[in-house]
């Protein structure tokens, strides 16, 4: 095989990744109808069922805009060899190969950062406020912007530095180390993500003592969970839509509300999003699915092992040898069938754990509670109802809220028989 052969399947690659995105999108864009299906009678009025329909039509448009333009751009960095040029503005400013690299993917990281920052904020300060959603203000905006380089500075500069320390250093066997690294950082995250990173963006509080903290303790004693921390955070400051989640692991473990789902929705309605919440730690959906990332990185860092120092990786792209950082940006194109492929079952895999803490909460009493929580949502976030069976397929990471609330009225008949 040929460098140039070599580039044909990267282009081929990159153009069907678009059209498949794009057809997938279009199923689901064609299955939008401003007329209320029986089905969401009981959960949306007429008004914001409209309202539902205006949104996912606004967002269909502005992605296919959003989308078009990326791939427009790709398009012409891989036709024109725009990797290459970019290498060769960062070896005219530095010349140590590591600070080569840094500078390479400095310039990729912001440039294109940049270039996507008009459609930030048009999503955020036309769309979003538009549909009543947006709360951010445009020094909330900036500050998060200029927050979010920082990290990816302070984070992803070392993280680059050592992967290509174990490249020189033990050739093949980088991988192995890469590895580790890799497993030590998603640790870190999954132990002190809220801890270290989210204060830089939110305020967090301890849920104070009242009816609230009480039924969640108690619902935490009903069902031996070991619960210490409960914080409220405050997501209204940047919108609407509400959320919870579960993070950490043994003493670190904590729940964390949007103040948004606090007044939203009722005492019980919380506690059963909770409830749901502790069916997914109770069935170790957290551990398995670090497991399944863990041994995805390792089988992808491993075959990466095998293809970096080829020279006709860099050569495709426009660079006569073999290159890291070029190499590495060949290879991810060239991987992303079978990130796809993993990406499907991963969805597949998710749903079923959501199914799985569902019937939890149902378990425990908690089936009508979360349906009505799941309705208030649902029409708060102005979900889409009913999406397209295979745009769901490849892209939910949770059944349709219908497909949810079906199963919990199944899991609470049986429950009562």
């Amino acid at each position: 095989m040929t460098p140039q052969a070599i580039l044909i399947i990267i282009i081929c690659l990159v153009v069907f990744g678009f059209v498949f995105e794009q057809i997938l999108e279009y199923l689901n864009y064609k299955k939008l109808s401003p007329v209320q299906p029986p089905e969401a009678e009981n959960i949306y009025n007429n008004e914001k069922y409209l309202n539902q329909y205006n949104y996912q039509i606004t967002n269909y448009k502005f992605g296919l805009y959003e989308s078009s333009f990326g791939f427009i751009l790709s398009f012409l960095m891989l036709v024109f060899y725009g990797f290459a040029f970019v290498d060769s503005i960062a070896r005219e400013l530095v010349t140590d190969e590591r600070l080569v690299i840094l500078v390479f993917f400095g310039l990729l990281f912001f440039t294109f950062d940049l270039i996507s920052l008009p459609f930030n904020i048009y999503d955020t300060f036309v769309i979003e406020a538009k549909f009543g959603f947006n709360k951010s203000t445009p020094r909330i905006f900036i500050l998060d912007k200029l927050k979010g380089w920082l990290l990816s500075i302070v984070i992803g500069a070392p993280v680059i530095i050592a992967v290509y320390w174990f490249y020189n250093k033990t050739g093949s066997m980088f991988w192995l180390y890469t590895f580790l690294l890799f497993v030590g950082i998603m640790l870190f995250f999954l132990l002190f993500y809220s801890n270290l990173i989210v204060p830089l963006f939110n305020k967090q509080k301890p849920l104070v003592e009242g009816e609230l903290k009480n039924a969640i303790k108690e619902f935490a004693t009903k069902v031996n969970f070991s619960l210490k921390d409960i914080y409220v955070i405050d997501g209204s400051k940047r919108s609407s839509k509400a959320n919870a989640y579960f993070t950490g692991l043994g003493s670190k473990k904590r729940i964390v509300l949007y103040d948004t789902l606090i007044n939203d929705l009722t005492v019980n309605e919380i506690v059963a999003v909770l409830a749901h919440e502790i069916g997914h730690n109770k069935k170790k959906h957290v551990i398995y699915g670090m497991l399944l990332s863990i041994i995805q990185t390792g089988i992808m860092l491993y075959i990466l092992s095998i293809f970096l120092s080829n020279p006709m990786l860099s050569q495709a792209l426009g660079i006569n040898k073999a290159t890291f950082h070029i190499s590495i940006i060949a290879f991810g194109i060239l991987y992303s069938p079978v990130s796809m492929i993993l990406g499907m079952a991963n969805t597949v895999i998710s749903r079923k754990n959501e199914y799985q803490a569902d019937k939890f909460a149902a378990e425990y009493g908690q089936a009508e509670n979360l349906i009505s929580a799941l309705k208030k949502l649902t029409v708060n976030n102005l979900s889409n109802l009913t999406p397209h069976p295979i745009y769901v397929f490849f892209n939910y990471s949770h059944p349709t809220v219908l497909q949810r609330i079906s199963a919990l009225k199944s899991n609470k008949s049986n429950n009562n028989s």
